[in-house]
């Protein structure tokens, strides 16, 4: 059976959600997990249709021609020192010219495991979309996402919080000055992140921008969930809450 046809249990759902949130351990979550392998649908199987898989769910490649991309450190005196980013641009932006064309920003706050394949992804397509977009990775002074959500998920729990939030303000605001930004700044962030976008818009105040809150609860379902939103595994979605403020 292939693993993008599987039809999960929504209870297996829940329980990664459970899991990735921090609410339970990873024994916890396969014991679990065994409960549901029946009828020729093995744990192994289970496990592997849970677990995001970032190249099936990205949209623009870091290769595309149409985008300008680069890692930046920006200091952060009330945060952790500095917060390192990932910096995106639509090529055309910079060629169509003589001159670099200034663009709206987007800081782009990643969830609890750090700046992960998806959220690098998500900066690229909004670059796609003609603005200037920055992804801070919240775990930079942990030696930044460690390439697997589950251990993201454990640094994460060991960075002080506050220190983070401060880094992310400080992104938002080096963003705000960049030379290339019109100074009209917007926040996007996903589960984690949405309380972040939602902390900024009080923090920083009516700028002429906006947030956008993608929030999601522990309990957040898949495919089974209407209207949800699409994330990075195999054709699940995730169902969230979303407005808009200024900032």
């Amino acid at each position: 059976m292939e693993l993008t046809k599987l039809k999960l249990p929504g209870e297996a759902i829940q329980l990664y959600n459970l899991f990735i949130h921090g609410e339970i351990g990873r024994r916890e979550f396969l014991a679990g997990v065994q409960r549901f392998a029946v009828g020729g649908l093995t744990a192994a199987a289970i496990v592997e249709a849970l677990m995001p898989n970032y190249a099936v769910g990205q949209q623009v490649s870091r290769n595309d021609d149409r985008i300008s991309a680069s890692y930046e450190t920006v200091a952060s005196p009330q945060g952790n020192g500095i917060v390192k980013g990932y910096l995106v641009r639509p090529v055309s932006a910079d060629t169509r010219n003589a001159v670099q064309s200034k663009l709206p920003g987007i800081v782009v706050i990643h969830e609890n495991r750090g700046l992960n394949p998806h959220i690098e992804d998500i900066a690229r397509r909004l670059a796609l979309a003609n603005f200037m977009a920055f992804a801070p990775d919240g775990l930079t002074t942990m030696g930044g996402f460690p390439g697997d959500d589950y251990k993201g998920g454990q640094l994460f729990a060991r960075i002080d919080s506050q220190k983070m939030s401060e880094d992310f303000v400080a992104a938002a605001l080096w963003l705000k000055s960049h030379p290339l930004c019109t100074g009209k700044v917007g926040v996007t962030g996903f589960c984690y992140g949405g309380n972040i976008a939602n902390a900024l818009a009080a923090r920083l105040g009516p700028g002429g921008g906006s947030a956008v809150l993608r929030r999601a609860s522990s309990r957040r379902g898949h495919s089974q969930d209407p209207g949800g939103h699409t994330g990075p595994s195999r054709g699940t979605r995730y169902s969230t809450r979303s407005h808009m403020a200024r900032i």
